[in-house]
């Protein structure tokens, strides 16, 4: 009776007292030619190497859409955990070969940001059917490294003169030639505010603003 598939059989198990009502004769004339007792099938199905560990093609079973067992590619977002996106900043060749990732991070507007899907696999305890590692979704390329834009603004208004907002964002040779020449005379100074309001002065490490929650 191998093509009783188990996830058949577990479902049939939950609702023992009523299988005949809800699956029909069918299912229940097989399991009387089985000879196992309903509970015999429920713990075999929960303890049975072949329906806890093996839930894809590599062991034979295939894929029925009218069982209650779904795709793992196909669990809603709050049954699956996804790893961050990885960085591959400056080297396109391993990103194309691994067909994920980052190679670049930040950007402004939705057109500027690389997106990728990331590696995913179902919560601990959740059955599904497939490899339980796959790529999904498409998630943006953006990171966070605790700058925030006002107190960058605050800087370089009152103190940029002396290259403190350049430092404050990572651009430390920058920020010592301002610092040198006390802001480029002031002009570097107002040069540097207005790269700041239209977003043309950003972190050097490629992160976002952090968010105002």
């Amino acid at each position: 009776q191998a093509d009783i598939s188990c996830e058949k059989i577990f479902f049939i198990a939950h609702v023992c007292p009523f299988y005949d009502v809800l699956t029909g004769a069918f299912f229940w004339t097989r399991l009387r030619k089985m000879k196992a007792p309903c509970l015999i099938v429920y713990v075999l199905c929960c303890i049975s190497s072949a329906c806890s560990q093996c839930m894809n093609s590599s062991c034979g079973r295939r894929f029925d859409p009218a069982s209650p067992l779904v795709q793992c590619r196909a669990l809603p977002e709050q049954f699956v955990e996804c790893n961050t996106p990885v960085d591959y900043t400056s080297n396109a060749t391993a990103r194309e070969e691994a067909g994920h990732g980052c190679t670049k991070y930040g950007g402004s507007r939705y057109e500027e940001v690389q997106h990728t899907p990331v590696m995913c696999r179902p919560l601990a305890g959740i059955e599904c059917y497939g490899e339980r590692q796959f790529l999904r979704g498409s998630v943006p390329c953006i990171k966070y490294s605790g700058h925030w834009f006002l107190s960058t603004l605050l800087y370089s208004i009152l103190l940029g003169f002396l290259g403190v907002d350049r430092f404050c964002l990572g651009h430390v040779g920058t920020g010592v030639g301002k610092l040198l020449t006390v802001g480029g005379l002031g002009v570097w100074w107002l040069v540097d505010i207005a790269l700041l309001i239209v977003g043309s002065l950003t972190p050097e490490d490629g992160s976002n603003w952090e968010r105002y929650s």
